[in-house]
């Protein structure tokens, strides 16, 4: 694979897992605040959702991850300890963490690499 065309991929990746967290985390504060009001799973959604949307930001990209770490990882295990694997929250963490290593896929500092 090409360099220009690995450097799309991870672009493609990278706004899609941003994204897609952002969304969801929004989903999940929405509801969690029409169904309970403000509790726990509206604090962890809102942590995920401002984490998401560092993540899309060149400059706060690693702020943005290490909030979602912060959140996917231990969300991880307080589901395995009651009994429910919830996979998709490590795949989600292995992504923030290959977009926290590499960098940013666009911006000032990707353009100064590539």
């Amino acid at each position: 694979m090409t360099a220009p065309n690995l450097r799309r991929a991870f672009m493609v990746f990278h706004a899609v897992l941003g994204g897609a967290l952002l969304i969801m985390s929004h989903n999940t504060l929405f509801h969690a605040l029409h169904a309970r009001g403000f509790g726990h799973l509206a604090v962890v959604a809102a942590v995920e959702m401002i984490g998401a949307l560092l993540l899309l930001i060149p400059r706060t990209l690693k702020i943005g991850g290490v909030a979602l770490l912060v959140i996917l990882l231990p969300g991880f295990v307080v589901h395995l300890t009651r009994g429910e694997w919830e996979w998709q929250l490590l795949i989600y963490a292995a992504g923030v963490y290959l977009v926290m290593m590499h960098g940013a896929a666009w911006g000032t500092e990707a353009r100064a690499a590539a």
